[in-house]
């Protein structure tokens, strides 16, 4: 390979298909949003250099040199916990390959052939299958996104557009999706920033008790102004941090996810959590001291084809003109709804479609992808609805030119 393709070949976080960012050549991988991250970080580092400065030395002189030391370890273990936790990738599930996609395809149609249901339409209906998992019965759902099944526990993220394994939530406050493969890490980071709290709480709190002893209580204020500050902060925050370390410690003892317990997975009639091991301390093992299995996103590997022709649509699409149209979406009559909304709609030919792409579009309108379909079959489109991709399937054939204005689509998620 001569030096100019290798000067033109891209790695895989350079054409990373999720809305993520990337920093230190595909080394730290973080969600879009983070600031929120950065106000977290700043906001743990002035409560703590306050403390140090102001509360810590002074007991560090009039009780012992021992008191800021706890402190300073609570520090470490926060924000070590913290910059792991917002740094790692999730656990973020590989999109399927044309190939995959074709073969999934073909596997549904069969299916449905096999299951007498000869209706084109019904090609692209909501998908599950069913596994069992130590005599639970688990479904999967198919991601019209990632174009896969989704394995258990998985779900989609729609603020980084990815499918992450054990998906527990997406956090503002770190930056990024909590899951299989940091959410040990977020784990820690509330039980060490507690504790933290806790600590420079009742550091402020023997400071000025310690200064009223010689001095009145407004003086002891004044002598030491910086904490007023800590203790609105750490009254504040403490409740919230605290609270939600328990409520995380529970899921824990019970291997629960965040995303199941919202949704009451295994609080039904008959319904057993499979994934817990029997008793509190085997999940607490299974959860926090498990392996972590390695990232599946290879980000600094160089891309292959499949990756650099995706890369290389979108960068045709982002340089192509819009054609506008006009859409009434409508749900099939199997799906029980009667109601017809007309949006304004962006067509593109040939290439994935990103929010960016039609700017003059509002979040309430679409900006909708048209792949032609083969003779007699419904056509496949993905709709952009603000930052929030969702899929349509049409029932109905549409010309390859797109001609006419008007499509009827199903909603499939």
């Amino acid at each position: 390979m001569d030096k100019d393709s290798n000067r033109q070949q891209l790695r895989n976080w350079e054409v990373f298909p999720g809305r993520n960012r990337f920093c230190c050549d595909g080394r730290i991988m973080m969600a879009r949003q983070i600031s929120v991250l950065y106000f977290t970080i700043i906001l743990i580092v002035i409560i703590a250099a306050l403390f140090f400065a102001f509360d810590g030395r002074y007991l560090a002189t009039h009780v012992s040199f021992v008191v800021p030391i706890p402190a300073a370890i609570l520090f470490i273990l926060t924000m070590s916990n913290l910059l792991r936790a917002a740094f790692t990738d999730p656990g973020v599930i590989l999109r399927a390959t044309p190939e995959e996609e074709n073969d999934i395809e073909r596997h549904v149609d069969l299916e449905n052939r096999l299951g007498g249901d000869t209706n084109s339409s019904t090609k692209f209906s909501p998908r599950t299958k069913e596994v069992t998992i130590n005599g639970q019965i688990v479904k999967l759902k198919y991601c019209f996104t990632c174009k896969i099944f989704r394995p258990p526990r998985a779900s989609h993220c729609s603020l980084c557009d990815n499918c992450v394994e054990n998906f527990d939530h997406h956090c503002p406050w770190i930056g990024n999706c909590v899951g299989r493969r940091n959410y040990r890490y977020f784990y820690w980071f509330l039980v060490t920033l507690s504790a933290l709290c806790l600590y420079i709480f009742g550091g402020v709190i023997a400071n000025i008790v310690i200064r009223t002893q010689t001095v009145g209580f407004m003086d002891a204020l004044q002598q030491s102004p910086a904490s007023i500050i800590e203790i609105a902060v750490c009254f504040f925050s403490v409740w919230s941090v605290v609270g939600l370390s328990g409520f995380h410690s529970f899921l824990v003892v019970s291997n629960q996810t965040t995303n199941e317990d919202i949704k009451g997975s295994w609080t039904g009639k008959g319904s057993v959590n499979p994934y817990s091991k029997g008793n509190c301390l085997y999940n607490f093992c299974d959860v926090l001291c498990g392996h972590v299995p390695p990232s599946l996103l290879r980000l600094r590997d160089f891309a292959d084809a499949d990756d650099m022709n995706y890369y290389n649509r979108m960068n045709q699409s982002n340089r192509g003109q819009a054609t506008p149209m006009s859409a009434s979406v409508q749900p099939a009559a199997s799906y029980g709804a009667t109601e017809t909304s007309s949006i304004t709609a962006a067509v593109v030919p040939g290439g994935p479609l990103t929010p960016g792409m039609v700017p003059q579009l509002k979040p309430s309108q679409a900006a909708l992808q048209l792949s032609p379909s083969n003779a007699g079959q419904p056509a496949v489109i993905e709709a952009v609805m603000g930052d929030s991709f969702h899929g349509y399937q049409s029932p109905l054939p549409i010309e390859d030119e797109y001609q006419g204005s008007h499509v009827s689509l199903d909603k499939d998620r």
